[in-house]
């Protein structure tokens, strides 16, 4: 292997290997059983956070983000982070997840918004984004059962 010089700093993609289960997601239940694994349920009622879930052709999971966590009523969310994690590994298609501190299930306009964009953006990389899950401890919204997909 030839070692290059340069002033440049280098970039390197890590995967932290856990306990590695694949899982398919045909359902919007299944999206959400999934993100119940990676939501902190001490604080999903304190504060919001954004996760993308990213999947190979036949629907199976590569890995998870945390994209970003906020505060009570929001959280930022960069979608270059989203799609650059996508074509770092490859990922086919893409679930959206974030969790409504208050409870309520309804999509905000923001949320609406948030998901176009991102479904646009990755649109012009050949990536699907299958659904948007709005998680509470109570249940789930799903933006592709309710046609906002």
């Amino acid at each position: 292997m030839r070692t290059y010089k340069t002033n440049c700093p280098e970039i390197e993609l890590k995967l932290k290997r856990g306990e590695v289960k694949k899982m398919q997601i045909k359902t919007s239940r299944d999206s959400f059983e999934a993100f119940k694994l990676f939501y902190d349920q001490d604080t999903i009622e304190l504060t919001e956070s954004f996760i993308a879930l990213f999947l190979n052709r036949a629907n199976n999971t590569l890995g998870w983000l945390k994209v970003s966590q906020g505060g009570m009523t929001g959280t930022v969310v960069d979608i270059r982070i989203i799609l650059g994690t996508a074509l770092k590994i490859a990922a086919q298609s893409i679930i959206l997840s974030h969790n409504h501190p208050s409870g309520n299930l309804q999509p905000s306009e923001a949320d609406i918004s948030l998901t176009k964009k991102i479904k646009e953006a990755a649109t012009f990389m050949d990536i699907s984004i299958l659904d948007h899950i709005i998680y509470t401890e109570s249940g789930f919204y799903s933006f592709a059962d309710e046609g906002l997909m």
